[in-house]
């Protein structure tokens, strides 16, 4: 970020943690492999382990309670959620850390670094595009605005193939999750990524 010759530029994407374990518990099998990596990258970083307390707590949340050391396993036919809800938490706590840092960063920092919610995007396309590519010194093409604009304002919204890229309606998206998390998942994510959703406006 210091290096002249560089001139980089730092857009950090978010999506309301919700709609982000709803995605992945569609695609828990293809994410099943990353979820562990993410939740080993967290046992390396701490590798004496989270304090007692924070132990209890995170096996109140999403943590399979097998990875935190004594009990057992989650049942086989639940393993592939507790995973993702395990790797979601790890992911929100390294949103968190990047939130605090970017707060009281010095000012050439914030300079350089811009954050973009998924939902402002899907609700102001244009409007969010020329705002990053202003951030970028980078010009607005009118064929991208209108890409931009075909992709997120597709005729329907199709949430069986999670990774087919195409024209969607991504307006659906944004509150997908309140028609597919039980209300207990729903409060599993809040208590596990609160802090970070509450700086977020989420």
């Amino acid at each position: 970020l210091r290096e002249p010759g560089l001139n980089l530029r730092v857009v950090q994407l978010f999506r309301d943690p919700r709609a982000v374990h709803n995605s992945r518990l569609k695609a828990r099998q293809a994410l099943l492999r990353e979820s562990i990596q993410v939740l080993r990258s967290r046992h390396r970083a701490e590798p004496r382990g989270p304090p007692r307390h924070q132990q209890q707590q995170q096996q109140q949340l999403l943590l399979p309670p097998g990875l935190l050391g004594g009990g057992r396993g989650p049942p086989p036919q639940h393993r592939a959620e507790f995973f993702l809800g395990g790797a979601l938490e790890v992911i929100c706590q390294a949103w968190l850390r990047d939130l605090l840092l970017a707060r009281r960063a010095p000012a050439w920092l914030r300079r350089r670094y811009t954050q973009l919610r998924y939902e402002d995007l899907v609700r102001e396309p244009r409007a969010q595009l020329r705002r990053l590519l202003r951030f970028a010194g980078l010009p607005v093409p009118p064929a991208l605005e209108a890409f931009v604009l075909n992709m997120t304002r597709g005729a329907a919204y199709s949430s069986d193939r999670p990774f087919l890229i195409s024209a969607r309606d991504a307006r659906e998206a944004v509150h997908a999750w309140r028609e597919r998390l039980s209300r207990q998942q729903v409060r599993q994510v809040e208590a596990a990524c609160g802090e970070a959703m509450s700086l977020l406006a989420y």
